[in-house]
């Protein structure tokens, strides 16, 4: 459970999110009902076919949709994430607490969940649920989206520390809620491999070496001199990115856009966090890093 020390922080969380809702609701609703006056007339059929089907017709969707689990304890921004992300061509469910959330998470087996860091208190928290669905085997390797009502950097390397892939601050526009969703989905069929009708993912026998530091594309393990080292799926990403272009200083934005699928730069510490992760694992000293050094003002180099 939640430390003493995160649970004032908490109890703002929740006091701000109440004072703000109205505000938040007022731009969710802008940013959705001008997102459907833009759409097409075969989304807008997509859409109500969906509806439709979840009342019980035997009309189904032609193709398999991609669900989205909510987890979140505010009904009416539920019920706009879930009428947003249905026009965009989502499955939507919800769980209003953190244990409803564990329970449909494994019933559903979704593609992403969005998960609220602040849910009220009598329940366990979101970094709880975090944690307990990053421990579970069925569930481990699903992608989190957290949302929290503060901006401050604590908060959201909480939220990356505890095993979510990705923030988003509260009040946010519909529109980059989207694009969020979309790059981890993206960053997520990166990491699974395009695989090919043998069954295998046409990365046999390539290898990326840097010194003793070792990358398998194949079987995507990481050793240095001969030792596994275990790698989330957005740790290996970047690693890979780093090894594929040794002694190159790569910028923040490219950084962004290859691991994260990002196409803005905005405010977000979310490199940083992870440059951290790797270099607990791969560096001897990770507080005077050898491999993965820092260029000031600009982002980073693989170098020894």
């Amino acid at each position: 459970m939640v430390g003493a020390g995160l649970a004032p922080a908490l109890g703002l969380i929740s006091a701000e999110k109440k004072g703000k809702v109205d505000e938040f609701l007022a731009l969710m609703k802008a940013d959705i009902y001008n997102d459907l006056r833009n759409v097409s007339g075969c989304r807008r059929k997509r859409a109500m076919q969906q509806d439709t089907y979840g009342r019980g017709s035997q009309e189904k969707p032609a193709q398999p949709l991609l669900k989205v689990l909510v987890i979140e304890d505010e009904d009416n921004i539920v019920e706009l994430i879930k009428l947003g992300l249905r026009y965009e061509g989502f499955q939507v469910e919800s769980a209003s607490d953190g244990l409803q959330g564990l329970s449909a998470a494994q019933r559903i087996n979704p593609d992403m969940v969005i998960l609220d860091l602040g849910l009220q208190p009598g329940g366990i928290d979101g970094l709880e649920v975090c944690r307990r669905l990053r421990i579970n085997p069925t569930t481990q390797d699903l992608p989190i989206l957290m949302l929290t009502a503060r901006d401050e950097p604590r908060d959201r390397v909480l939220g990356l520390d505890t095993g979510a892939d990705d923030y988003l601050t509260k009040p946010f526009s519909f529109e980059e809620l989207v694009a969020r969703i979309r790059a981890i989905l993206r960053r997520q069929r990166r990491a699974s491999g395009s695989l090919r009708g043998d069954g295998t993912n046409g990365n046999d026998n390539q290898v990326l070496q840097f010194g003793d530091l070792r990358l398998n594309m194949a079987t995507r393990e990481v050793t240095r001199a001969g030792r596994l080292i275990e790698l989330t799926a957005t740790e290996y990403n970047l690693l890979h990115l780093f090894m594929s272009h040794p002694r190159q200083v790569l910028d923040r934005q490219t950084i962004l856009n290859r691991v994260w699928g990002y196409d803005f730069l905005g405010e977000t510490n979310i490199i940083e966090v992870y440059v951290r992760y790797l270099r607990e694992k791969i560096e001897d000293s990770p507080s005077t890093p050898r491999l993965i050094q820092t260029v000031r003002g600009v982002g980073y180099v693989l170098k020894g």
